[in-house]
């Protein structure tokens, strides 16, 4: 009796892990206990596609700064490296010898002036004398020929006080654009013989409007011109300088080259810019970013949620039964830093799996959870 109760017992226990044991399968069978994992959808909205292109900046022009007469340097009105405007004064070199010569020309000129009409009166008197034949004929012709030589005389003398005149400005060395001014080549107290040679005393920077240039492949130009755009002329074209600050300009694309390089396949752009602050700086090494391309309706997925294998990229998508297939897709430019642009392999309202991708395989069972 003993041992009936004791094989009893021993086949309830067994029975009883039987019906646990089944239960757990078929727990397992039903998927209540699916892999909780986020899901998204993919974005849609209409697009401009955008590439980057290497380039360097340049400003309108850079203007040598010269000394045009002898001298020693007496002022310097700014300070290097910063920006002059227009008719500032930069320099000034010893004015004395100029500012004499001025005065000198000056009154040659009015004694020129003087001893002409000198010569006009009497050639005056002389024509009223012939009639009476108080003078003779030659008298006459040398009073009139006396006329013509004061007035050779001050157009002469008028002529060098003019040359100094603008010797005794190239004393005074003024700006003759905005712009930036470089490093003095000549100190304070330093002699320069610019008369004969000019001599460089800085450069100027003009500066107020900057060139950027770089360079677009051919194919790019062909699709802004498929997009209806013939005139890349103020474009929203975006500037990374080197410093990683991010410029947004309305830029004026002045000039297309009229050939492309067969070396390279690409056309020279250049972009003009507003620079009236001063911030961007010629020889700046720079990233264009320019449109290209508008593409509507774009699918966009988080560029997070791409695997890459063997075969190239993919997404996990649940399906309506919530099982995860693999899905082979082709992917396109990044946008906004986060998105990636899906050219192939997804339709709009596709769930896709936006995290835990090494938890998941082909044909598992999951529980979605939108991804917020």
């Amino acid at each position: 009796m003993i041992i009936f109760t004791y094989m009893k017992n021993i086949v309830i226990a067994v029975a009883l892990l039987s019906i646990v044991a089944c239960h757990k399968r078929e727990e397992n069978r039903t998927g209540t206990a699916a892999l909780p994992v986020e899901v998204a959808t993919p974005v849609v909205k209409d697009i401009t596609l955008t590439r980057e292109y290497p380039g360097h900046l340049e400003g309108d022009a850079t203007i040598p700064i010269v000394g045009r007469v002898n001298g020693t340097v007496t002022k310097r009105s700014f300070t290097e490296g910063t920006r002059v405007r227009k008719g500032d004064l930069l320099y000034e070199i010893e004015p004395t010898l100029y500012r004499n010569a001025v005065e000198q020309a000056d009154a040659s000129l009015k004694s020129a002036e003087a001893e002409l009409e000198y010569a006009k009166n009497s050639y005056e008197r002389m024509k009223k004398a012939i009639a009476s034949d108080a003078v003779s004929q030659i008298e006459l012709l040398q009073a009139k020929s006396k006329v013509e030589s004061c007035t050779a005389a001050v157009d002469n003398a008028r002529a060098a006080l003019s040359t100094a005149r603008t010797k005794l400005g190239y004393c005074y060395i003024k700006a003759p654009e905005n712009g930036a001014v470089g490093l003095t080549s000549v100190p304070v107290g330093g002699y320069i013989s610019g008369e004969m040679s000019p001599v460089e005393l800085c450069r100027l920077y003009k500066d107020d409007v900057m060139y950027a240039y770089f360079d677009i492949t051919d194919n790019q130009w062909l699709k802004k011109v498929r997009m209806g755009v013939e005139s890349m002329d103020q474009s929203n074209v975006t500037f990374t300088v080197g410093n990683g600050r991010m410029f947004n300009w309305k830029a004026k694309i002045d000039f297309l080259a009229p050939a492309v390089n067969l070396s390279t396949g690409t056309l020279q752009v250049r972009a003009e810019l507003d620079n009236s602050n001063g911030t961007l700086k010629p020889g700046s090494y720079i990233s264009v970013t320019m449109p290209y391309e508008e593409v509507k309706d774009a699918i966009l997925v988080h560029d997070s949620s791409i695997g890459t294998d063997q075969l190239g990229k993919y997404l996990y998508v649940v399906n309506d039964s919530n099982i995860v297939n693999y899905r082979r897709i082709t992917a396109g430019a990044l946008i906004d830093d986060t998105l990636r642009l899906v050219t192939d392999g997804l339709r709009p309202g596709e769930r896709y799996v936006t995290k835990a991708l090494l938890k998941v395989r082909n044909g598992m069972p999951v529980t979605a959870i939108m991804d917020r």
